[in-house]
């Protein structure tokens, strides 16, 4: 490399680490959303939950946040939502293949990342659930995770004089109900709204990405964006993304109790993907450039795979870098720093 090209390289790096400071410092700044009322962002499609018979206050969603927090719904009082669901990784749980639960079990699944759930039609990696406030039920009532009924929670939040105070101020009721429990939570996981990543600046025309993004862009609407679709990054859809030719894990077919249905998970979305760690349903993969190998030539065929997997990507090592670099702009560092979302005091 000529000297004169080592400078230019010199000042590249120098202006994009300035650039990258620069972004980081803008994400550092919290994004309000009112409470009395949801408003949803304006880039993004009319949401699932609507919220019409439970309105989210200010109230409902503290009382949210401190339950999503609080072991009590466990138990053993050891285990909270977010001990399977932290912030920082995109509420998912970082770096760990499987969850701990009570009593030092491992659960069977990766914990999946949350973030903008009101859009959700359904959850969990096989869709089992199909309804936000309905979903805690699982965790609280799995064995594997927090082995508690609702009943009990209930008996064990009515003996608290903290809680019969927040929940008499979220909802005006004399007695607390398990409904109000899965109201207040549907409040605090429905308005988790991740909508300032810089792709969402990009579509809104306020930011710009660099060639390797833009490259890196064409390449994912080429390959990806027919199950990964749109603002949100997912076309809820379930897939038997190719991880393997025999199924220990059926996947959507433990519902569904189809054999068409055997390997398919549901397509997650990407958003804060690079937080989220490892991937799959498994948590197979460590690594980004992991998963964009995989597609690029470890898809593994069976009855059930994918028609879109049928294509042949052909990626050179320059396409998967350009393809992981698009990836990171998706992430909302407002959203994993938010406080609104973090455990309370």
């Amino acid at each position: 490399m000529s000297a004169f090209r080592q400078v230019a390289k010199g000042i590249q790096l120098f202006l994009l680490g300035c650039l990258l400071l620069l972004t980081s410092c803008e994400n550092s700044q919290p994004i309000e959303h009112f409470f009395e009322g949801f408003t949803p962002p304006s880039h993004f499609p009319k949401e699932h939950y609507s919220f019409d018979n439970n309105p989210p206050s200010q109230a409902g969603f503290e009382l949210g946040r401190k339950l999503f927090y609080d072991p009590l719904l466990s138990r053993t009082g050891q285990i909270s939502c977010a001990s399977c669901h932290q912030q920082q990784a995109n509420f998912a749980d970082e770096g760990k293949a499987f969850s701990q639960g009570v009593d030092g079990q491992l659960g069977t699944r990766h914990s999946p990342a949350m973030a903008n759930l009101a859009w959700n039609p359904n959850f969990m990696w096989d869709g089992g659930i199909n309804h936000i406030e309905v979903m805690p039920v699982a965790p609280i009532t799995n064995p594997l995770e927090m082995d508690e009924s609702l009943s009990n929670v209930v008996q064990k939040l009515k003996a608290s004089k903290q809680y019969t105070s927040l929940f008499k101020a979220a909802f005006n009721q004399p007695q607390i109900t398990d409904q109000q429990l899965l109201f207040a939570l549907a409040q605090f996981m429905g308005l988790m709204i991740s909508d300032n990543s810089k792709y969402d600046r990009y579509v809104n025309g306020k930011a710009h990405y660099t060639l390797e993004e833009e490259v890196g862009k064409k390449l994912f609407d080429t390959f990806c964006t027919s199950c990964h679709q749109g603002v949100l990054q997912t076309n809820f859809s379930f897939k038997n993304n190719g991880l393997d030719t025999v199924f220990s894990d059926k996947g959507r077919a433990t519902i569904t109790l189809l054999a068409k249905d055997e390997g398919l998970f549901k397509v997650p979305s990407l958003r804060n993907i690079a937080q989220s760690a490892p991937y799959m349903h498994d948590g197979r993969f460590s690594t980004l450039l992991e998963v964009v190998n995989h597609y690029n030539s470890g898809v593994k065929k069976s009855s059930t795979l994918s028609n879109e997997l049928n294509l042949e990507m052909n990626l050179s090592e320059s396409d998967k870098e350009a393809i992981v670099a698009f990836l990171l702009t998706l992430s909302d560092y407002t959203y994993l720093n938010n406080s609104k979302f973090s455990k309370p005091d």
